[in-house]
């Protein structure tokens, strides 16, 4: 019933994260003339994968056409320009197919054997392959728990279907990439659903993975990794451990979809309404672009107009990959409200025949012991209301030096992002107050009788620690009366500024600390990391005598540099680029 599918992550050809992916150009440096002439045939975008090294896509040189400061310089392909075949054209419909199958399950009716049937289906893998135990949920008061599903898009091209659909042949067989990954949290009480994304060239730390299978061992990295390079690593399971390694959020199941099946379900999809501030043809005077061609306003777009819409880069706000990625949150905002109006999808035939490609092209973990499991999950994605589901992406900035253009997790915002989702604060601002943190019961030791350890976590991906930190900060504790206060010359790298204790009997002293420097008392918590009162100096008090008040951020408001969608707003309109009207 679930075949296991360990064999293709040990592929000897590892292609580089940077190469194209599903949403790059089929026809690479083709001089298709831009902007005249009958409308381009649709996939001939040029866009490169981001993970060639810039959230505008890697080969795009100055070509985005307004001089944003988002929009990178391009670096070369590892092979050279070459004619790309027609690997690229579909990557960009994971959005819709992995969060479809779902949907779709949840709707048609089937009967025991045709259930039986999907089963046989799908493919199943361990859900983390890495070796740090996931925390449990956090239960609401009513005794429920959040649920969250990551979707991961693979860029594999390891069978027949696959390879038809694109690619270079000389990377077939190679190791597949997570081009496309998004985290799904529908909350405890099912009253709200978030989605975040992830750019694909996000770098970070890659935990140690462990294939079940094969008992092959991919070490812990020393350095930055981008994070699309994580599925090639043992599978979709080292892709779930490297994201409960950035975010601490536990993760329940995994759904992972590649080329095969993503077809037939554009077409089924059937029309959905999307909005341009300008007439917009997506082709620039190298040629490259999606072939997109719409007029000002509201149009609506189905099949192959509607994949130039998700693949689309050159032409939306300022030509880069995250302009993209906004752009497939409106789409996906507009799709969930035309399938929840009962107008799309009502032929039992197409359900049969879509819920066949979407079982065979998935592979999910083990936890998911059938499509039954599916069924129920997506009747928990039902009971959410449109206008209770938000589409976000991980707040990201540029590296520099030799990372510039690849993506960080922003100090602050990202983590503000991730801790409302452990938290289970919705993303939508519809939160409850939480109550203030409680003055603990234990009474605080005087000051002069508390020993703090004071450590430096004011470094980042993309800033070096504040040197002396640690010693400043010290000083200023001495100087409110903490005489054993010391530094430590661990550097602990931090978000956050935090004050952190090992039990019970220490919160009221961690709780003065904090009172005496101004820290939040939301920023005490409790740590099994610590063995005693630790405060950590974060990225947000790089300098200065005093704690700044606008580090002490609303923890129930979402970042704007999220770029939150909300799934009711019909008035979402996509900012068209200069240059690219018509």
């Amino acid at each position: 019933m679930g075949q296991s599918t360990d064999r293709q992550w040990e592929r000897q050809r590892v292609p580089h994260a940077g190469e194209l992916g599903w949403d790059d150009s089929l026809y690479e440096g083709d001089g298709a003339g831009g902007g005249s002439g009958p409308d381009p045939a649709p996939g001939s975008d040029g866009a490169s994968s981001r993970g060639s090294g810039n959230g505008s896509g890697g080969d795009e040189g100055s070509g985005s056409g307004n001089g944003s400061g988002r929009a990178r310089k391009g670096r070369p392909r590892r092979n050279g320009t070459r004619p790309r075949s027609r690997r690229g054209k579909r990557r960009i419909l994971l959005w819709v197919s992995s969060a479809l199958a779902l949907l779709l399950l949840g709707t048609a009716g089937a009967g025991y054997l045709y259930f039986r049937h999907l089963d046989s289906n799908l493919k199943k893998e361990d859900l983390t392959l890495g070796d740090k135990p996931m925390a449990d949920h956090k239960v609401n008061s009513a005794g429920q728990t959040p649920l969250n599903i990551l979707l991961i898009g693979s860029d594999a091209r390891d069978s027949k279907a696959n390879q038809e659909l694109g690619g270079a042949k000389e990377t077939f067989g190679g190791l597949p990439l997570a081009d496309v990954q998004m985290l799904l949290h529908v909350s405890a009480d099912r009253s709200n659903m978030s989605v975040v994304s992830m750019p694909r060239d996000t770098m970070l730390k890659m935990p140690k993975c462990t294939n079940a299978e094969t008992g092959k061992v991919y070490p812990a990295s020393t350095g930055d990794v981008q994070t699309n390079e994580s599925l090639g690593r043992g599978g979709p399971g080292c892709t779930v451990a490297t994201w409960y390694e950035l975010t601490g959020i536990p993760i329940d199941h995994f759904m992972m979809i590649d080329f095969a099946g993503v077809v037939s379900m554009a077409d089924a999809i059937g029309g959905v309404p999307v909005c341009v501030t300008e007439n917009i043809h997506s082709r620039n005077a190298e040629g490259k672009g999606s072939g997109l061609k719409l007029k000002k306003g509201e149009s609506v777009i189905q099949g192959e107009q509607a994949l130039q819409w998700l693949r689309t880069r050159y032409g939306f706000e300022d030509g880069s990959d995250l302009a993209r990625t906004h752009a497939q949150h409106m789409y996906m905002n507009s799709m969930v409200r035309e399938l929840r109006k009962g107008a799309k999808l009502t032929d039992p035939g197409k359900l049969m025949s879509l819920a066949e490609a979407a079982t065979d092209a998935l592979t999910v973990d083990k936890g998911i012991d059938g499509v039954n499991k599916l069924y129920g999950l997506a009747e928990e994605l039902k009971k959410v209301p449109t206008n209770r589901i938000t589409m976000a992406t991980m707040p990201n900035v540029y590296g520099t030096g030799a990372q510039s253009g690849r993506v960080f997790p922003k100090p602050g915002d990202a983590e503000q992002l991730f801790t409302m989702v452990r938290d289970d604060v919705p993303l939508d601002g519809k939160a409850s107050k939480r109550k203030p943190p409680a003055e603990s019961k234990d009474p605080a030791a005087a000051p002069a009788d508390t020993g703090v350890l004071v450590r430096n976590g004011t470094g980042s991906d993309t800033q070096a620690p504040t040197p002396q930190r640690a010693t400043a900060v010290a000083g200023l504790l001495a100087g409110e009366g903490y005489t054993k206060a010391v530094s430590d010359a661990t550097l602990d790298p931090h978000e956050r500024t935090e004050v952190l204790f090992p039990n019970a009997e220490l919160e009221g002293d961690a709780q003065a600390v904090a009172k005496s420097l101004g820290i939040p008392v939301s920023s005490v918590k409790k740590s099994t990391d610590v063995s005693g009162v630790t405060l950590v100096v974060g990225a947000d008090w790089r300098t200065g005598d005093t704690y700044p008040k606008s580090a002490a951020k609303d923890e129930d408001k979402t970042p704007d540099t999220a770029r939150a969608l909300n799934g009711a707003d019909e008035g979402q309109c996509m900012e068209v680029q200069p240059g690219f009207t018509w």
